[in-house]
């Protein structure tokens, strides 16, 4: 048998760099290139393989400025890449590693392939401890990276170097399985890194993963039919397996032909354009008239690729009772969640096999009324996102309207990133995409501070693509040394910083259940100590520019307006900063749906009390279960 003699960093390289995946007959590298940011545990080993092979085998390196920043724009580059496609991450031992555990955790909620590299203590135990090591009293193998376990779906500690023969195959099966996917730990010991073994030259060729398309059982199939035909008003809710599949023809075409308006998920948004005419918007907690009135009504309800998050269901009370559940979803475990029929399948595959059934089971779909119906609820609610978007106080401006002029002048062709705070609410309400990748809103986790490294990631993952930010002044606070990267390699990416002076969704939040305002907003001390004092003046100008972005602060709907153009034609890292008002709301539109926030049982405050009593009548109207 041929070898190679490589160390363990060497041969995982060279090994990376042959890893390709392949989807209708589309093939494209597996790892696109790896992050990492290097320390004792890492420069030595992985580092020096990189630094001498990298190049050789086309395995670019990029450096990040914080671990957790670099496992957010691989998350973010697999998202829009459908999954097909990912960065590996590497960091040092201890806190470097450690750091990227919260990354590992998003990627595995979302359900994408990211592939962390992080190193450990030594595995021969001599240097022990080991700087930065954390000691276990009575047990002697357990470190840091142990904490990885639970949020990845894969995770191996390579103690020895010919582990790495069985190990790698059996993360590239995780990381390319559409059921099994999120993150892949590999966790090196420092010494193992650098320690030399013969591996099989066979271990370094070219290697194709296809990933699958599983179709539905005839059976389920056969009884979806049988049931959506005793239906009077459908509906679809579409999640992200959608995209991921590549079913979003398939959905526009499936939804038309049988006149079943279709609600979204955050991650779902955008698989329709907002124009198709069963495009309702958004369906539960955060949505809208158009969806929420159908979903209401619904006798029938087909969950296409969604992990039917709480946000969705509306912690169990967004789907009636009485409605027929059926869970057309490529994981089992997602296709039979609130009791549905499970219909375990790709989306694509699935949707195209249930029209066909449909077709011959002589399935006509809506009447034109119900058409009709369906189309006057539509513009009902953009009549309404056209009333919210209107700038009213050109001095005073809100999120809304902010949302609707980014909109407006980078269109729905742009990719919008988001997550977290008052704006995903906002924006699953007013966003119109015109494309699948148009709205890009990682909700899974909801991870503050995933926003720029995501803008990072998509932009690497579609150069062509005009990318836009839109980030709370909060959570632009916790991971905002990303533009340092950006603006080093060069990337050409527009950031909006909306300074509501805090973070105003969860204030709106303490409020609704009957909380005094409190730790919240960026405030100072008043003489009371308490934080209540005037805003914080920060100058998020200021501060962008020092990394090297080109930034602006802008207050007035015609300042806004011209920085967003300016951003728009701009190269290189643009951000600006637009001043609202935090009380200038998006309102509710919930109806039947709800959202499960636990409220204090006993207290002596008269608003918790109302809170609390409004609370208990709402959790009667959720479906514990259905047989």
């Amino acid at each position: 048998m041929s070898t190679e003699r490589l160390t363990v960093g060497q041969a995982l390289v060279k090994f990376l760099a042959a890893q390709y995946t392949e989807r209708d007959g589309k093939e494209q590298r597996l790892i696109k290139g790896t992050w990492g940011i290097f320390g004792h545990g890492n420069v030595a080993g992985l580092g020096q393989a990189l630094q001498e092979l990298g190049p050789e085998v086309d395995m670019p390196y990029y450096r990040s400025q914080n671990e957790q920043g670099q496992v957010h724009i691989a998350a973010a580059f697999a998202k829009h890449s459908n999954r097909l496609s990912t960065f590996a991450c590497t960091a040092s031992v201890g806190p470097g590693s450690t750091n990227m555990i919260t990354g590992a955790a998003l990627a595995t909620v979302n359900r994408l392939p990211v592939l962390l590299l992080p190193s450990d203590f030594f595995a021969n135990r001599i240097p022990d401890p080991v700087l930065q090591q954390v000691e276990h009293p009575t047990e002697h193998d357990v470190s840091l990276n142990d904490c990885f376990r639970p949020v990845s779906r894969f995770y191996s500690r390579i103690s020895r170097a010919d582990q790495l023969m069985h190990a790698l195959p059996e993360a590239m099966r995780v990381l390319t399985d559409p059921v099994e996917t999120g993150a892949v730990v590999l966790s090196l010991p420092q010494d193992v890194q650098t320690e030399a073994f013969d591996f099989p030259s066979s271990m370094f060729e070219k290697r194709v993963w296809r990933i699958r398309r599983p179709p539905a059982e005839a059976e389920m199939i056969a009884e979806t039919v049988k049931r959506l035909k005793k239906a009077k008003k459908p509906f679809i809710v579409c999640g992200g397996g959608v995209k991921y599949s590549g079913a979003s023809q398939a959905l526009a075409e499936f939804a038309e032909a049988f006149g079943i308006p279709v609600g979204e998920t955050q991650a779902g948004k955008g698989a329709l354009s907002w124009d198709h005419p069963m495009s309702m918007s958004a369906v539960g907690a955060l949505g809208v008239t158009s969806a929420n009135t159908l979903v209401e009504e619904a006798d029938f309800v087909l969950a296409v690729g969604t992990r039917l998050g709480d946000f969705t269901t509306g912690s169990k009370t967004t789907f009636p009772a009485s409605a027929t559940m059926v869970g057309l979803n490529v994981a089992s475990l997602d296709a039979h969640k609130l009791f549905a029929l499970p219909l375990i399948a790709d989306a694509k595959t699935g949707l195209e096999q249930l029209s066909s059934a449909l077709t011959e089971a002589g399935y006509k779909g809506a009447s034109d009324a119900r058409r009709k119906d369906i189309a006057k609820r539509k513009a009902a609610w953009e009549a309404n996102v056209d009333e919210i978007i209107r700038v009213k106080e050109p001095e005073d401006l809100a999120q809304g309207e902010v949302i609707g002029m980014v909109n407006e002048i980078f269109t729905g062709d742009a990719t919008m990133i988001n997550a977290a705070g008052s704006m995903p609410g906002d924006l699953a309400k007013l966003w119109r995409p015109s494309f699948e990748h148009s709205y890009h809103l990682e909700y899974g986790y909801s991870c503050m501070g995933y926003e720029i490294p995501a803008g990072i990631g998509v932009k690497m993952a579609d150069p062509k693509r005009k990318v836009v930010v839109m980030i709370g002044d909060g959570s632009y606070l916790m991971m905002n040394s990303e533009i340092v990267t950006a603006v080093a390699e060069g990337l050409d990416l527009t950031i909006v910083v909306v300074d509501n002076h805090g973070f105003q969704s969860i204030h709106g939040l303490q409020r609704s259940v009957g909380s005094p305002s409190f730790g919240n907003e960026l405030r100072f001390r008043d003489k009371s100590r308490a934080l209540s004092g005037d805003y914080i003046p920060i100058d998020f100008k200021a501060h962008a520019a020092s990394m090297g972005a080109h930034a602006v602060f802008t207050k007035t709907e015609d300042e806004f307006r011209k920085a967003l153009e300016a951003a728009k034609k701009g190269k290189g890292v643009q951000v600006v900063v637009v001043e609202v008002n935090p009380e200038k709301r998006v309102g509710g539109y919930a109806f039947g749906g709800w959202w499960d926030t636990p409220i204090a049982e006993v207290s002596e405050q008269k608003s918790v009390k109302s809170a609390r009593k409004q609370y208990d009548e709402a959790k009667k109207k959720q479906v514990l279960f259905k047989s």
